[in-house]
Formats: structure tokens, C-alpha cells, sequence
């Protein structure tokens, strides 16, 4: 399996994303608490788009949107249905915060729901050191809404 930097151009990727913001929709109860980026979102300059693919194959994806000169946020974490459960989002997260730190951002924060759904995904982010903060950029507090942080580097 090989992580690069993907330009949103082939349909496996678009596919892949479609259904991610589809799915944040259904799975959040109140549309304004659903902060997913569609593909315009995240075909701008201060994002980093990374996929996961196995041979041909899409595995996962993740992406960083810069805030400042230091701080990031983690955006569009998805894992394949294909690939779930076998390392594919923790891989990516490393990836993601080993470039980071390369890029030199000092600080990772990220925005997660707060429902049931998103239990897996919290905890990916605990054990892999990130702790709650407070709403950061530009979120507000929400009660679907979980933010978490963690200095890197």
C-alpha cells in the first residue's frame, strides 16, 4: 500500500468522498453541525489531500487544511468499506502528522461528531494522542460537535 498526495481527479476518489459527505448527512442530525468538505472544498490551496491505495484500489484518505504558518486541521479521514478495520485510518493519521511536522506545522486539531457513530473515530484519535480542546478556527460550540488537538514536532 502506498500514501501520496491525490489531485481529486480519478472517479475511485470522488466516489469515495461523495459518499462520505452523503453519510455525514445522514448520520448527523442537524445540517449545520456537518462540517465535511465536498470536493470544491477541498480543491483549495491551503489543503493537502492524501490517498491510501492498494495497488488501484482507493483504501482510505485524509487531508490537512492549514490555519496558520503552525496549526492544521485534520480533514476527511475515510477508510473504504473494503478496508475497514485492518490499520487503514491509523496509517493515514501517522502519514498525515509525519507530514506535518515535515511541512512545519507544530499543532493537529480536528472536529469530529459527537454521536454514537463517531465512537471509532475518537478513539483512533485518543490512542494516538490527541486530547479535547475547545472549538478552534472558526467552529462554535455544538453539541454534535467533539474537537480535539495534539502538538506534533
Amino acid at each position: 500500500m502506498e500514501i501520496a498526495i491525490d489531485d481529486l481527479s480519478s472517479p475511485e476518489i470522488i466516489e469515495l468522498l461523495e459518499s462520505h459527505v452523503a453519510e455525514m448527512r445522514r448520520v448527523t442530525p442537524n445540517p449545520e453541525s456537518v462540517h465535511a468538505l465536498d470536493l470544491d472544498g477541498l480543491r483549495r490551496p491551503e489543503i493537502t489531500f492524501w490517498s491510501l491505495r492498494d495497488g488501484e484500489r482507493i483504501a482510505g484518505c485524509g487531508a490537512i487544511k492549514r490555519i496558520d504558518s503552525t496549526h492544521a486541521e485534520i480533514k476527511s479521514m475515510r477508510t473504504s468499506a473494503a478496508y475497514q478495520r485492518r490499520g487503514v485510518a491509523a496509517r493515514i493519521l501517522a502519514h498525515i502528522e509525519a507530514e506535518s511536522a515535515r511541512m512545519g506545522l507544530t499543532r493537529l486539531s480536528l472536529e469530529t461528531g459527537a454521536e454514537d457513530f463517531f465512537a471509532p473515530a475518537r478513539a483512533l484519535y485518543l490512542r494516538s494522542g490527541f486530547e479535547f480542546c475547545d472549538p478552534f478556527a472558526d467552529y462554535i460550540p455544538d453539541p454534535l460537535s467533539v474537537f480535539m488537538t495534539k502538538s506534533i514536532a
